[in-house]
């Protein structure tokens, strides 16, 4: 049901009135809008590949020889849960440097087996230095601290060992082994210990775990240097006619080869928009703009998390370092600058960046700046810190900083990728016509070719489990 009223003298009046000008909404039909370019939010600065020297690779596959390295790899050890069981899981045990390359999972199995799962609290010593070594502990979950005992008497930080690391093993390789540091529970956390007698009896059962270790043992007997390199043996400081030592320089017999891996998609514009819709701006030139710049995002994605070539991936185990207590602080930095010769960039996320800066107005420092590429960006000991929004903050809220020397000349990271390709618009990059369908649909294969290298273990290193969330453990 409905009331009318009636109109009052002074509405009558007004809706009486007539126009005397065109109005705005009208004007607008026959007005040419001033416009953007399409915008897109999801956009980073992206650094990282702008900065990584990029290195021509014509036949696809980039090899990285180094020279012989009887050193072996301290990888991590994986576990499996159920409920508050917490078991190693047998093939990953090959990462322990006395098991490195042994393949035989019956064995590993009966190994893994062995292992007895114990809880560690806070403050709780695992082993105390100068004790025997009687076990091999792998560390399932918490942060642990190695202190020793310095020159005069003082205590001495040796550093962090946190999930998936391994302490004990050097034992194997001597006589009467004792601890030659203490080990300490910074976190409540769970550790599985095997004792090495439980080991002894495995090995005479497996006769080939036997050859294993022997084979481990020859290894560490032949002569390196400090980087576990095998050894140029040179004299010097020498008078007279001595005999001069012979030697030659060894190279590794399966030197590390990178693939170019491709990031693709098919960008699809129907004939109608591209021949009707193109003032004042080209429609297919902006649509792949934007794909463009979407493949450029996820190629530095993979740069750092591609699981084959991925810098989070490929940092060698001894250039892994935990943050001390939680946050990144200006003494976290300082340790990983002090792994290698030369640091050229630190990337870490945003959030990190923003971490590290309270840690330093906590501490009353400012951390600096530098100029690269005409921007000014924060520093540490003059150090450019980039942001990367590529490096992953787990739901832990934590994450890791980047430190990294580049180029080839520096023996450094480097970006690959291949110049020249069919149909290329940018360099690596290239955008193939395939045709029009029966739905007047046009489509273009739009792909970019990408990989990168690390040429020596100490170009890269990691600063892990940073905490990004204000809070102090």
């Amino acid at each position: 049901m409905t009331v009318e009223t009636e109109p009052t003298h002074e509405s009558a009046a007004v809706q009486a009135q007539p126009q005397l000008s065109l109005s705005t909404a009208a004007a607008r039909n026959l007005a040419t809008t001033t416009k953007t370019e399409p915008q897109n939010q999801d956009v980073s600065s992206r650094w990282l590949s702008r900065l990584l020297p990029w290195v021509e690779v014509q036949g696809g596959t980039y090899r990285v020889n180094r020279r012989l390295n009887y050193a072996v790899g301290r990888g991590r050890v994986a576990f499996e849960q159920t409920g508050v069981e917490v078991r190693v899981v047998p093939p990953s045990l090959a990462e322990v440097p006395p098991l490195r390359g042994y393949t035989d999972r019956a064995v590993l199995a009966e190994l893994a087996g062995l292992f007895v799962s114990r809880p560690v609290s806070p403050g709780q010593a695992l082993v105390e230095q100068g004790a025997p070594v009687a076990e091999l502990f792998l560390i399932a979950h918490g942060k642990l601290e190695r202190t020793g005992t310095g020159k005069y008497g003082e205590r001495t930080e040796l550093g962090q060992l946190a999930d998936g690391d391994h302490l004990g093993e050097e034992a194997v390789a001597q006589a009467a082994p004792r601890w030659e540091y203490t080990v300490r529970a910074l976190t409540a956390g769970t550790v599985l210990a095997l004792p090495f007698s439980a080991f002894q009896q495995l090995m005479d059962r497996a006769p080939g775990l036997r050859a294993q270790l022997d084979g481990y043992l020859a290894g560490t007997r032949r002569a390196q240097n400090e980087l576990g390199e095998a050894a140029i043996e040179v004299a010097a400081g020498h008078t007279g006619e001595p005999l001069l030592h012979t030697t030659f320089v060894d190279y590794e017999p399966k030197p590390r080869e990178y693939e170019l891996a491709v990031a693709q998609t098919v960008l699809r514009v129907h004939t109608r928009v591209a021949d009707l819709y193109n003032h004042p701006m080209n429609q297919t030139e902006q649509q792949l703009r934007l794909t463009v710049d979407a493949l450029k995002e996820r190629q530095e994605h993979e740069l750092v998390n591609n699981p084959d070539f991925g810098l989070l991936h490929n940092a060698a185990f001894d250039q892994r370092i935990s943050t001390h207590s939680g946050p990144p602080t200006p003494d976290d930095l300082d340790e990983l600058l002090s792994m290698r010769r030369e640091t050229d960039y630190l990337f870490a996320h945003p959030k990190a960046i923003a971490a590290f800066g309270r840690e330093c107005n906590r501490r009353g420092l400012y951390f600096g700046g530098a100029e690269v590429g005409g921007h000014h960006l924060p520093a540490w000991r003059g150090v450019p810190i980039l942001p990367c929004g590529k490096i992953p903050v787990t739901r832990g809220h934590t994450s890791s900083i980047l430190a990294m020397r580049v180029g080839e000349q520096g023996q450094g990271v480097v970006g690959l990728r291949q110049t020249g390709i069919p149909d290329e618009l940018e360099p690596g990059l290239n955008v193939r016509f395939m045709g029009i369908d029966e739905k007047a649909i046009v489509s273009y294969l739009v792909s970019i070719y990408h990989s990168a290298a690390v040429l020596v273990p100490d170009a890269l290193g990691i600063l892990e489990n940073v905490q990004v969330n204000g809070a102090r453990s």
